[in-house]
């Protein structure tokens, strides 16, 4: 019989706590994430919430001069995206510190986290069925 590889299980122990003294800690930052992005032409400014909810839109007047509904929504959409990424990109950091090196991934599955951290919405179940084969995970 082996002997248990101590320094590993003390390694495992100490991320264990690490995690649980940070637990309500990330909870609480991750819940008051923000993302901002501004268009490229700087006329449209958006912010969305921690689960890329819509908080606030700013469009400048200076759009009615050249009157294009198209590109106006082209624009919005495309600055929501970056805001997403951007508080997307902020919960990932807080997940970083708070949350084991390994996230013990192993123990529960396949799912990559970050990478549906990184996925819309509406991409997950495409995602998810990527990343387990043919079957969705649940």
């Amino acid at each position: 019989m082996e002997r248990p590889q101590w320094s590993a299980l003390n390694s495992m122990i100490d991320d264990l706590r690490h995690t649980l003294d940070n637990a309500a800690q990330a909870r609480q930052d991750a819940l008051e994430v923000t993302g901002t992005a501004w268009s490229d032409d700087r006329l449209v400014r958006i912010v969305v919430g921690p689960r890329g909810q819509l908080v606030d839109i700013e469009i400048d007047p200076r759009v009615y001069r050249t009157p294009n509904s198209k590109a106006l929504s082209a624009s919005i959409l495309s600055t929501a995206r970056a805001a997403v990424e951007e508080a997307n990109r902020k919960t990932k950091e807080i997940l970083d510190r708070a949350m084991p090196r390994d996230r013990g991934l192993g123990m529960i599955g396949p799912t990559d986290f970050d990478l549906m951290l990184e996925s819309h919405d509406a991409d997950l179940p495409r995602v998810l069925k990527k990343e387990d084969g043919d079957e969705y995970i649940s």
